[in-house]
């Protein structure tokens, strides 16, 4: 053993004085080592700056409130801006009214809400009337990116008929400022359609959850119009996202309730896509909240996704749009299935009935300590685009205590 050391340590030596008498014969040598040691430099710091970017935009809950308020904005439905006219108004809001109304009731809802984040569930842009994707997805986004607040999009049934395909409106979507969307999961190579990820909502910095996520986000890509030939209609969460689901949700799982601080059932989720699943067609006026005006455009398959939620147990809302006079919330096996109803002014909708927005809040608990604990309850309500914000339905979707109830008021002094 001890020659074996000695020899290794002789090849060594060896080896770093081959490598200086290469380096001060070549001169060309020493300054290729100059160049590209100029050139890693700036990768360095671009990476630290960039890690240091995602440490910053980690979602986190309010320390003042114990509070995180998502604001959802479902079909935008954003075409060419001032020249895009709107659909279905009433005769006097005709003149004058456009796509640029859609982005002033954004600004208005984040200015009455200030939310935490906001979320787009599809139905970005309208692609037929978008004469370039690349610039209506940037006039749709504008209000959350100079918000400064982070937001999350997925895609709908429209958003890749512009000069755009899907993969690209997702590429394009992921490198606007502000957003933490992402075209789909690092860690998986073979996943159905293009924005499938998750975020995590890390409890209150300096409390005993800091470092647990206490809200999980699922956001999915329920895709366009069906591709197999024996099927017609529209598209469906697929059997490899489910699959992803299923791994990110028990990972998530685990690592809340293992240490530290073992939490004895899991964090709660809340998950969002565009195409309703054919369960939303369960319920009638006697069982949910809000508006329920048309019928519930899913795929004509049931690719089981619902039951793949149920199984996973921690899942406790779902959130859609694509059917826009429809805006109810209605309880499923211990699962609240709601829509936002139609927010932009260039998509379809209803005279005399007012774009709407959909808002939830995720509030904590106390824990013995005195500090911020896990989530307690989750609420909802929606505003609607009328001279006051109008706030309406406000319900309970899930509590800690007990499986949540139903309630219909407005919010006090709103």
């Amino acid at each position: 053993m001890a020659w074996f050391t000695s020899n290794r340590n002789f090849r060594n030596e060896t080896k770093k004085k081959k490598k200086k008498q290469l380096i001060s014969s070549n001169p060309h040598l020493v300054l290729v080592l100059l160049v590209l040691s100029l050139y890693l430099l700036p990768i360095c710091v671009l990476g630290g700056k960039r890690q240091q970017q995602q440490q910053q935009r980690k979602l986190r809950f309010s320390s003042s409130t114990g509070d995180f308020k998502i604001l959802q904005v479902a079909d935008m439905h954003y075409a060419d801006g001032k020249s895009t006219p709107c659909l279905d108004v009433l005769p006097g809001q005709v003149r004058g009214c456009s796509d640029l109304n859609t982005s002033a009731f954004i600004h208005r809802m984040i200015l009455a809400e200030k939310p935490n984040l906001i979320v787009f569930t599809g139905d970005n842009i309208f692609g037929f009337d978008a004469t370039d994707a690349a610039k209506s997805l940037e006039a749709a986004f504008e209000p959350a990116m100079s918000s400064n607040i982070p937001w999350a999009a997925v895609l709908g049934n429209h958003d890749q008929e512009s000069t755009l395909s899907r993969e690209g409106v997702m590429k394009h979507v992921v490198g606007l400022k502000n957003t933490l969307s992402q075209v789909n999961p690092s860690e998986t190579h073979i996943i159905d359609g293009f924005g499938n990820y998750n975020l995590e909502v890390g409890g209150v910095k300096g409390s005993s959850f800091e470092n647990k996520s206490v809200l999980n986000l699922y956001f999915l890509d329920s895709g366009d119009y069906s591709t197999v030939p024996s099927i017609t209609g529209y598209g469906w969460i697929k059997a490899s996202q489910q699959f992803w689901f299923q791994l990110t949700s028990a990972k998530l799982q685990r690592e809340y309730q293992n240490k530290p601080l073992p939490q004895r059932a899991p964090a709660p989720g809340l998950a969002y896509f565009h195409i309703p699943l054919p369960e939303f067609a369960s319920f009638d006026s006697s069982n949910f909240t809000g508006e329920k005006q048309e019928g519930i455009s899913s795929a004509t398959v049931n690719s089981g996704f619902f039951t793949t939620m149920v199984e996973a147990g921690d899942v406790k809302a779902v959130f859609t749009g694509h059917d826009h006079l429809n805006d109810f919330c209605g309880e499923l096996t211990g699962i609240k299935l709601c829509y936002a109803g139609g927010f932009g002014y260039h998509a379809y909708g209803k005279a005399g009935w007012s774009r709407r927005a959909r808002v939830v809040v995720a509030s904590l608990e106390k824990t013995e300590r005195g500090d911020w604990g896990a989530v307690k309850s989750i609420k909802t309500w929606k505003r609607l685009d009328d001279q006051h914000l109008t706030a309406i339905d406000v319900q309970v979707l899930w509590s800690k205590s007990s499986s949540g109830h139903r309630r219909k008021k407005q919010i006090p002094g709103a």
